[in-house]
C-alpha cells in the first residue's frame, strides 16, 4: 500500500460508541472518514461533510473503502464483519465479536482467506493505566502480583435501539456489555485463569454479578452491574503487588509505595519522579490508530488473539444464569 495514500474508512452504526470512533478517525491525516450507514438518517445528521447510507452493502459498494469499522449491535457484529471482507476490506469490530465460541475463528478463517486485516476492539488493551499494570506484571517492578479487584458499573441500559441490549439473546447481558472489558484484560494480560467462581443475580429490570478468578499465584475479583436504581458509570481497579499498589479510581491511577510515596506517572504535571513514562492518549484513539497502521504497512494486528477471545467466550458462557 501507498504510504502516503489516505485510506479511506466507512463507519456503520452511529450509535454510542460512535461518538468515540467517528472524532478518532476525523483527528488521523492520513484516513478519510468517507461515509457512515445507520438505519436511522437522523443519527447522522451531526457529521456534515460526510456521505451517509442507510444501507451498508450500497455503502461497499459506492465507497470502495480500505477498512470498516462496524458499530452496530453485538448480534450483528459477525454478519456485518463477514461481508466487508467477503469482498476485500479490512475490518475492524467493536466488542464482542459474538455470544458464540466458535465465530472468532470463523471470522479470522474468512479474514486470512481474503487477505485482510480483522480485529477486535477491546480497548483495555490501549487503555494507559491497564497498559501500566501489564507492564509491572511482565517486568515485575514492584515485585510479584498477589491479589487484584476490579469493577464496572452502572445502570441497565435504556438507550438502545429497539431496546436490543435488554434483549439477552443480542446483548448476552452484563457478562458481555461490561464485564467482558475486565475478563479480556485480565486474558490478555496474565493468560487464562485456573478456575472461576460467580455469584450472579440476573433479573428482566437489572443483573449484577461478582467473580473470583483464580491464576494460582494470585486471584482477581471483578464485579459488575446493571442497576434497576439510577446508579452512574464507575469503573477501575486495584492491583496488589508485594512492593506497591497500583489503582485506578475516580478516573485517576496511582502508583502507592510502602515508603509513604505517591506516585501519578499519567499525570504530566507530575514530572520525571513518577519514574514511568507512558502516553496518556485516549484508547479509543489508540485502537483505531493501531489498526490502520498494520493495515497500512502490512502488519498483523496481532495484539488480538483469536484464541484469547475464545476463551473470553466460554469463560462468560459457563457463567450461571442467576443465583436466586
Amino acid at each position: 500500500m501507498e504510504m502516503n495514500k489516505k485510506l479511506r474508512v466507512v463507519l456503520a452504526g452511529a450509535g454510542g460508541i460512535s461518538g468515540a470512533h467517528i472524532p478518532a478517525w476525523l483527528s488521523m491525516e492520513d484516513v478519510e472518514l468517507a461515509a457512515i450507514c445507520d438505519i436511522r438518517p437522523e443519527q447522522m445528521e451531526k457529521y456534515p461533510g460526510i456521505a451517509k447510507y442507510t444501507d451498508f452493502d450500497e455503502m461497499l459498494e459506492k465507497e470502495t473503502p480500505d477498512i470498516a469499522d462496524i458499530c452496530l449491535p453485538t448480534f450483528l457484529h459477525v454478519e456485518y464483519a463477514l461481508k466487508a471482507i467477503r469482498r476485500g476490506i479490512h475490518v475492524i469490530t467493536e466488542k464482542p465479536v459474538s455470544l458464540h465460541e466458535e465465530d472468532p475463528a470463523r471470522v479470522y478463517q474468512a479474514a486470512a482467506k481474503q487477505g485482510v486485516q480483522f480485529m477486535v476492539a477491546h480497548c483495555l488493551r490501549f487503555w494507559p493505566a491497564y497498559s501500566l499494570v501489564k507492564e509491572a506484571y511482565d517486568s515485575r517492578r514492584y515485585g510479584k502480583l498477589l491479589s487484584a479487584s476490579m469493577w464496572r458499573l452502572g445502570t441497565i441500559p435504556g438507550w438502545s435501539w429497539d431496546n436490543w441490549m435488554r434483549d439477552e439473546k443480542r446483548s448476552g447481558f452484563i457478562p458481555y456489555d461490561l464485564h467482558i472489558h475486565d475478563l479480556d484484560f485480565m486474558v490478555y494480560a496474565f493468560g487464562a485463569p485456573k478456575d472461576c467462581r460467580v455469584k450472579r443475580i440476573k433479573r428482566p429490570d437489572q443483573d449484577y454479578l461478582t467473580a473470583v478468578y483464580d491464576f494460582e499465584d494470585f486471584f482477581i475479583t471483578s464485579e459488575a452491574s446493571w442497576y434497576k436504581a439510577r446508579y452512574p458509570f464507575t469503573s477501575g481497579f486495584r492491583f496488589q503487588f508485594e512492593e506497591a499498589l497500583l489503582a485506578n479510581e475516580q478516573g485517576t491511577f496511582s502508583v502507592y509505595l510502602p515508603d509513604g510515596n505517591v506516585l501519578h506517572p499519567l499525570d504530566p504535571a507530575s514530572g520525571p519522579d513518577a519514574h514511568i513514562e507512558f502516553p496518556t492518549t485516549d484508547a479509543y484513539a489508540n485502537e483505531l490508530r493501531y489498526f490502520k497502521d498494520c493495515v497500512k504497512n502490512g502488519r498483523p494486528a496481532d495484539i488480538m488473539d483469536p484464541e484469547e477471545l475464545k476463551t473470553v467466550i466460554r469463560i462468560l458462557n459457563s457463567f450461571p444464569d442467576a443465583d436466586l
